[in-house]
């Protein structure tokens, strides 16, 4: 595998590799690297990105001084050293895993700690842990459209007095006996038929990719996120069709019908036909099936035991939530962005919403997204 082609990136980022990381060769995208003594900044993406989702980003942050790593993640793009069986070892995928994949990256780089990490959508469970589990290393932490709500709890006083048994949740039969009968998109991700359903999508992976990409950004006039009253069907069945799926629709069909016209996709400034065809292209190579892991590692609760370690403690580094106003992700899962504010998140300096963004923050509006780092980040290492 090969570096990206220089003509696909902005001045100042260079596609580089570092090899015997946690058992990977990582692809990594590098901004700021002409000098030494800089700090760094640690960028992690999610669902389905790239390194390459941070293009926009890594100029402004290298410019103010920080040497910027975004790495392909663990199941993604050019990075090897994975598999993508999904029948074979889940464990690779689990978020302690990826803490230990941005642990051994920044080692390599010769940091012993950097001033924030930074992660979007799934990455910003990774970013979290990381700063959890590592806060001597990760500094601070900035979390990008999916907020945090903390470690899973253990019951507490249970010697002499048995804990009351959890209720099964009934939320998937109750999504599939609404009067619409709808699924729930990370249960759909973890079926053996999603990665084939995208990687050969009818209208093919690029046409698929520009209606999801669509679908969730500030420029589908649909999204106009607010609260969620609870983890119920009524109340889920209120989120867009690429959060609660209709029941037996694939997600290259859900997402097909709402493809933008001609002349909004040739009027999209943050994703130009070109810049998506990269996207396309890394994807219909390695599949989605690689990211789709850590969808299925969540949803099986094998690995909740090992999260439950951590019951009770909280993030205490500096922190930051950085979302569009526009996204729906703030809201999607119920309490979690109140949990973040009261409880998981000690030193919680603020909550950005930004307008004229949806799920792509950094994408969409990258100006703003700096401007908010470059607020946070130096005052939180104290520089």
């Amino acid at each position: 595998m090969n570096p990206i082609d220089a003509t696909y990136l902005p001045a100042g980022i260079r596609s580089r590799f570092v090899d015997d990381i946690n058992g990977l060769r990582i692809h990594v995208l590098e901004a700021g690297f002409e000098s030494t003594g800089r700090p760094c900044i640690l960028l992690l993406h999610g669902f389905p990105e790239l390194a390459y989702s941070w293009r926009k980003l890594m100029p402004l942050l290298a410019a103010a001084g920080y040497h910027v790593l975004a790495p392909d993640q663990r199941g993604y793009g050019r990075t090897t050293g994975w598999s993508a069986d999904y029948d074979g070892d889940l464990g690779p995928f689990r978020l302690l895993n990826l803490v230990r994949d941005a642990l051994g990256l920044v080692s390599a780089f010769g940091y012993r700690a950097v001033d924030a990490v930074v992660g979007h959508d799934y990455g910003s469970s990774v970013a979290a842990w990381c700063a959890l589990v590592r806060p001597d290393v990760f500094c601070s932490v900035a979390l990008m459209s999916a907020p945090f709500s903390g470690p899973p709890s253990l019951p507490l006083g249970t010697a002499d007095r048995p804990a009351i048994a959890k209720l099964p949740d009934t939320i998937h039969h109750d999504l599939a006996a609404l009067p619409r009968p709808r699924e729930h998109y990370q249960w759909y991700y973890a079926k053996r038929q999603a990665n084939g359903d995208m990687q050969h999508a009818p209208q093919g992976v690029h046409d698929f990719l520009r209606a999801y990409y669509h679908h969730k950004s500030a420029d589908w006039a649909g999204n106009g996120p607010h609260r969620l009253q609870g983890w119920t069907a009524t109340e889920l069945a209120k989120l867009p069709t690429y959060y609660v799926m209709d029941l037996g629709q694939t997600m290259a069909a859900t997402v097909a019908a709402e493809m933008p016209s001609a002349e909004a996709i040739a009027s999209c400034a943050w994703l130009p036909d070109r810049e998506l065809a990269f996207y396309a292209a890394e994807f219909a190579r390695t599949g989605f099936q690689g990211g789709l892991q850590w969808y299925r590692c969540n949803t099986t609760g094998a690995f909740a035991a090992e999260y439950e370690t951590w019951s009770g403690r909280s993030i205490d580094v500096p922190s930051v939530f950085i979302s569009g106003r526009q996204d729906w992700g703030i809201y999607q899962r119920p309490g979690a962005i109140e949990a973040m504010q009261s409880a998981a998140c000690t030193d919680l300096r603020g909550i950005h919403l930004i307008d004229g963004a949806g799920h792509w923050v950094q994408q969409e509006q990258p100006d703003e997204v700096a401007r908010l780092l470059l607020a946070f980040v130096p005052q939180a290492a104290g520089r």
